[in-house]
């Protein structure tokens, strides 16, 4: 498990970022502003986190249990009101580090992350819809010529004979394309613009465009850095 800090983020889009000997690299341009809306401690909840928040939420679309979770209980009667937020998420971290933050607080860029650190991104592909083998699974499809007919972009026999007289489990066949959870390993971090909290991360991260993503210091760093 990945208890590196991260923190969420907004995908705005891709960009080129020319280096000092002059290598074009292609870059995703990231927007932060998590806030900690949450902590998981090792005394209630058995582990520590961070549970963190992005992207405002009106009131009319929050029902009652969902708004009573932004609502924290103090002492006595106190009660913190903290903001709705679209997306919210733990982040796995150390006692040491959940203790630098406080409800309410937003996480900074600059505070976990640093230029040329590998990080891991997860977010969800873009869905393609219903497609078929050949675009799903990079079948070669059936022949073209040789006496084929009617029988071109198909995946072939899907089953054996009457013994085991059923379809295994696990089969490639045709159905839904993409808008599933993707991760993205060991991307190293080419620029931080801390005052307007932009991430530029080299190469392509899943998703479309303003699709909240999942940002964590790599677990494979040390692998990646080393070549």
């Amino acid at each position: 498990m990945n208890k590196n800090p991260g923190l969420l983020g907004l995908k705005l889009g891709m960009t080129q970022v020319v280096t000092d000997d002059g290598t074009m690299v292609p870059c995703t341009v990231v927007q932060a502003g998590s806030v900690v809306v949450g902590k998981r401690t090792q005394a209630k909840n058995g582990y520590d986190a961070l549970v963190l928040g992005f992207g405002d939420r009106k009131p009319k679309h929050a029902s009652k249990p969902l708004a009573g979770q932004f609502r924290v209980k103090g002492e006595g009667d106190a009660v913190t009101e903290l903001p709705l937020k679209h997306t919210v998420r733990e982040f796995r971290c150390t006692p040491e580090f959940a203790a630098k933050y406080e409800l309410g607080q937003e996480v900074k860029l600059e505070e976990i992350f640093s230029e040329g650190q590998f990080v891991d991104v997860r977010g969800t592909s873009r869905g393609r819809g219903f497609a078929g083998v050949m675009r799903r699974h990079n079948f070669r499809g059936a022949g073209a010529t040789h006496g084929a007919h009617e029988y071109k972009r198909h995946g072939g026999s899907i089953g054996t004979n009457m013994t085991p007289g059923r379809v295994k489990p696990g089969l490639r066949m045709a159905g839904q394309l993409g808008n599933t959870t993707v991760s993205v390993l060991s991307q190293p971090i080419v620029k931080i613009v801390a005052d307007k909290q932009l991430l530029l991360v080299r190469g392509g991260i899943p998703g479309s465009k303003n699709r909240v993503i999942e940002i964590r210091g790599a677990v494979k760093k040390k692998a990646a850095a080393q070549g």
